[in-house]
């Protein structure tokens, strides 16, 4: 077998390593599926977001949490990766005969793989309470694929904070840095009805661009209209990934390479 076909092997044991997890530990697999889902429903019932959408307001928060639920992954590839340090379980793989960055795509495609579940149980849930997409099933498809997208680039950022970090204390941190950004978007409510300089800052938000262009993806309000950020949301849902992916992932794979030295 090839070099490259090695590597696959590899990867896709790393993989299946991760996905076992999730049998082996279903209540915490539950709770990651679960909590976004509060949030949404607490939004959408209880704190009453959508401030200033003109137009139905479950259909403008449901691609927000979408978008939010992307960006929150971070926090479980953390932990995850922090873990595993801790225990010795990367040092042990380095020192087997195997492909070098197995470790680091197994995680990725399970990451990944999690966040497609996530995202098929926000958007049951939205269906339940009355959101739905009004451009067809192409445009359904390209909205996931820049949610995606956006998950892959902050699963990067994640690995990488977590190989500085090194403890899971440390993801905690982290959380407090996290919510903030999060919530520093357009998820829950319009730039417009925020103060002038504050609507700035969260149009360009890379969250707040991935919510805005899939919105109107999806056909939702909030779509893009009025700043230039939000008229070319579709354009800066693809530019900022790219952008994160193209610092964090060569700073990823340069820090592991580096373990142990």
């Amino acid at each position: 077998m090839s070099t490259a076909g090695w590597a696959a092997v590899d990867s896709w044991t790393m993989t299946r390593r991760e996905l076992a997890h999730w049998a082996r530990q279903p209540v915490q697999v539950v709770v990651g599926l679960v909590f976004p889902v509060m949030l949404l429903l607490m939004f959408n019932y209880l704190v009453g977001g959508g401030r200033g959408v003109d137009g139905d307001t479950t259909e403008y928060l449901v691609p927000g949490m979408l978008a939010l639920t992307m960006a929150f992954g971070l926090e479980s590839t953390m932990l995850a990766v922090t873990q595993d340090l801790n225990k010795g379980v990367v040092d042990r793989f380095r020192s087997m005969p195997m492909a070098s960055g197995a470790v680091l795509v197994g995680r990725a495609v399970a990451d990944m793989l999690q966040s497609v579940a996530a995202l098929a149980v926000m958007t049951g849930v939205g269906y339940a309470i009355g959101w739905r997409p009004h451009h067809g099933p192409l445009a359904a498809l390209g909205a996931l694929g820049l949610l995606l997208l956006l998950r892959f680039a902050m699963l990067w950022l994640g690995i990488l904070l977590a190989l500085v970090a090194g403890r899971p204390e440390m993801v905690q941190a982290v959380q407090i840095l996290v919510w903030p950004v999060g919530f520093l978007s357009n998820v829950f409510a319009v730039p417009e009805s925020m103060p002038g300089w504050l609507g700035a800052v969260v149009e360009w938000n890379p969250m707040s661009a991935t919510a805005t262009a899939v919105r109107d993806l999806f056909g939702n309000p909030g779509g893009g209209a009025g700043s230039w950020a939000a008229d070319h949301a579709g354009l800066l849902a693809v530019v900022w990934p790219l952008a994160l992916l193209a610092v964090f992932f060569p700073l990823a794979v340069r820090r592991f390479a580096r373990l142990g030295r």
